[in-house]
């Protein structure tokens, strides 16, 4: 579990591609703090497990599957990344519920200035978009952030500086990849409102829908 508070921007030391999989060396030292290998890390928003560490550095194996839905893949040795550890028990939560398991990825379509901030715009799939609502909850590239436009083809961000300075979101430029994870409560919810007819836990036919309604979900705080 993670919060998309970016705790430092580190570099990619090396990148082994195996046939469908890669390990990723990455330099840092505050995310190195109390980790130990098995412990996971957000890189760029993919939660990774550390295989191994050493002197201001640790190494990750990337799947297939991940190489596929993400950035990742095209990481080479240089690129910063953006770098979280898992969330401690006892932390603050500053941001949101950010699980690591990315849903898609988006293309940067423009970074306009507007005062001391700078809005940045993401073209986005339809599969991802539907969970995105204005004021709602969204990690780029594991940075949580408010959305605060949508359209039919993507949503735009407006980025403070402190959040510019300290991830690698204002460094991109137009047709560059993020990573992108919708808010996990919104995929929960349509789940359940659309959840049909469907095996039960004793292996049975259940016959009837959940009974979950708008209504329902507004009188129990949803």
């Amino acid at each position: 579990m993670f919060t998309g508070i970016i705790e430092e921007v580190g570099a990619i030391r090396s990148v082994a591609r195996g046939g469908k999989s890669a390990v990723l060396t990455v330099e840092a030292v505050r995310v190195l703090e109390g980790s130990k290998v098995g412990d996971s890390i957000a890189v760029n928003g993919v939660c990774l497990t550390v295989t191994s560490m050493a002197s201001c550095q640790f190494t990750a194996d990337v799947m297939a599957e991940t190489l596929r839905r993400s950035s990742l893949g095209r990481l080479t040795k240089g690129s910063k990344v953006n770098l979280e550890r898992a969330m401690a028990a006892d932390g603050r939560f500053g941001g949101h519920i950010v699980s690591g398991h990315i849903d898609g990825i988006g293309t940067v379509q423009s970074l306009k200035p507007e005062g001391n901030a700078v809005w940045v715009r993401i073209q986005a799939e339809r599969g991802v978009l539907k969970y995105i609502v204005e004021k709602g909850s969204v990690a780029i590239d594991g940075i949580s952030l408010t959305v605060a436009d949508v359209t039919e083809t993507g949503f735009a961000v407006s980025v403070i500086p402190h959040t510019g300075e300290e991830t690698t979101l204002l460094s991109k430029a137009a047709g560059d990849i993020v990573n992108l994870e919708n808010d996990v409560i919104g995929k929960y919810v349509d789940k359940l409102l659309h959840f049909q007819d469907g095996e039960s836990m004793e292996g049975q036919k259940e016959t009837k829908g959940t009974g979950i309604t708008m209504d329902f979900l507004w009188e129990n705080g949803f």
